[in-house]
């Protein structure tokens, strides 16, 4: 019963369309990430001196700003994907679910 459940599930199209457009989006957003995170790494190695310039007259420099930017990003598209589930993949898991049990 069990394994006739499990390809039930897995032969519906919108299934198929869950994994394809989570998958999609998943991946989007790790680029996304890398990119920000590997751009910021990159600008440590090679443009030090443009995370060294100070903002006004104290210590502050536009490193720190940019470093918590980037630690920042990564709660932001977190946000972004969990606010997409909720609105488009939480409904296509119910759709699939009650033609499961069908």
């Amino acid at each position: 019963m069990q394994n006739d459940l499990v390809e039930r599930v897995r032969s519906n199209p919108k299934f198929q369309e869950l994994v394809t457009k989570r998958t999609r989006f998943g991946w989007t957003l790790t680029f996304v990430m890398l990119a920000i995170y590997y751009g910021f790494i990159m600008v440590v190695a090679y443009k030090k001196e443009w995370l060294a310039i100070k903002l006004g007259s104290g210590v502050m420099t536009l490193g720190i700003p940019v470093g918590v930017a980037v630690i920042l990003s990564a709660f932001i598209l977190t946000g972004i994907y969990v606010a997409r589930a909720n609105r488009d993949y939480d409904a296509l898991i119910a759709a699939i679910k009650e033609d499961a049990s069908k």
